[in-house]
């Protein structure tokens, strides 16, 4: 008699758990991937002579929907699996699913981390105001001097591709690579400022992903709360690496793909997606075939190189990316490299002139902001984080920080009546 009661309640466990994916996945689908479904759909009835449908109608994207649909599905899996207990408490609920600090581009964070810290009395720490404010001005930093200012070049450039091709769409592609990376990462670390202003821990979202020596690794450093939130939640419960090789590489691009499409409602977002997937199956071939070597100490020049060869492999990906649509992708890559064999742009003038696309003191901006980027993630990278460095010191040394951190802001970020400093990247996902 037990076991039938609790069949029946497994059942209903289950039953309830389909009917809240298929509403959330339903929205998400409604008001972000319904006019990509008409258009290809219309593709193939018009191919097979059918009446094409039409979409009278547009939606508005509710802000942020990508990010909290998914941290709601993982509350929905983590209750099913009886990971966490249900939140009785709604607003308890609403104040997780919508926190506002990570709400727009997340961190996308776990039941387990912050449904907890919003449940327990919070106190001041001055630590964690410390923190706090750090984050927020090196995340300012990072958005208005790095990648607001690079922008200017990289839309430019990408705007009018058959004006400037070869390595200066080259050049561009690799100032986009690093755009994006301060664009989300400096999101990420104001979202993380902002909550620990609150009491709140939230999970760190990057650990210095271009230092990565392999793809693989790459995606265990690059946004850290969906790769791990797509390993738990997807790529685990298709099998993951228990039903042999064949089977984990199908999972793996199944992940990637879906991936890409929750980037975009784009090809240009599948077919990064397939990139990145493909890359993870020839580094898991390779593995396999060199695993002896690969147990031995890395020389430098080895490291060095796998470092490259990484950041080029990511590099030449964000073009989809950045393209957002197929049609975009192809002519981009197709005036890149039809004329790399022209190395003029390499030679100092030209390269400079390039950079003339900003004004001189936004470039010089730029370049200096990369140079700290680079010093405080390779310290990152070694695990000696500079901010608890600085943190750790007296009060007269973080407070020359933070009015650092000001004044090169001030002096250097994109803003005012004569620029137009773009949104958050990530902010359209």
């Amino acid at each position: 008699m037990l076991t039938v009661l609790k069949d029946r309640q497994d059942g209903y466990r289950k039953l309830c758990l389909i009917i809240c994916l298929v509403l959330n996945l339903g929205m998400l689908c409604t008001f972000k991937y319904l006019t990509m479904l008409v258009y290809y759909g219309n593709i193939l009835l018009s191919a097979m002579h059918f009446p094409e449908l039409s979409l009278s109608w547009n939606f508005v994207l509710p802000v942020g929907i990508s990010f909290f649909t998914l941290q709601a599905i993982g509350y929905l899996i983590d209750v099913y699996r009886e990971d966490i207990v249900a939140e009785r408490n709604f607003i308890t609920y609403a104040l997780f699913v919508s926190f506002f600090p990570q709400l727009v581009a997340g961190p996308i964070e776990r039941s387990k981390n912050l449904l907890v810290q919003l449940k327990s009395q919070k106190t001041f720490h001055y630590e964690y105001f410390q923190k706090g404010l750090l984050w927020i001005l090196y995340g300012l930093m990072l958005k208005m001097v790095i990648a607001d200012n690079l922008s200017i070049l990289v839309d430019k450039i990408f705007a009018f591709p058959d004006e400037y091709y070869g390595w200066y769409i080259v050049v561009a592609t690799i100032a986009f690579t690093i755009q994006i990376y301060c664009d989300f990462y400096g999101y990420s670390i104001i979202a993380k400022g902002s909550a620990y202003l609150l009491g709140i821990e939230l999970m760190s979202n990057f650990e210095s992903p271009y230092f990565s020596k392999s793809v693989k690794e790459f995606w265990r450093r690059w946004h850290i709360s969906l790769s791990t939130w797509f390993r738990d939640y997807l790529y685990i419960p298709l099998g993951g690496n228990k039903k042999g090789t064949i089977r984990k590489n199908i999972n793996l691009l199944i992940v990637f793909l879906v991936s890409g499409l929750w980037h975009g409602a784009s090809i240009s977002f599948v077919f990064w997606g397939l990139l990145h997937g493909i890359y993870q199956i020839i580094g898991d071939v390779k593995e396999r075939i060199g695993l002896a070597a690969a147990t031995k100490p890395a020389l430098f020049c080895k490291r060095l190189f796998e470092t490259v060869r990484t950041f080029i492999l990511v590099t030449f990906a964000w073009i989809p990316f950045r393209a957002r649509s197929w049609t975009g992708t192809k002519s981009i890559i197709s005036y890149m490299v039809s004329d790399l064999s022209n190395y003029s742009i390499l030679n100092t003038k030209n390269l400079f002139s390039l950079w003339k696309m900003m004004p001189e003191k936004m470039a010089n901006g730029a370049i200096f902001g990369i140079v700290i980027l680079g010093l405080v993630d390779y310290q990152k990278y070694k695990k000696k984080p500079v901010v608890d460095k600085i943190i750790s010191q007296e009060l007269w040394f973080r407070y020359a920080v933070y009015i650092f951190l000001v004044l090169f802001i001030l002096n250097y970020g994109c803003y005012g009546e004569s620029y137009n400093p773009a949104q958050f990247i990530y902010f359209q996902f």
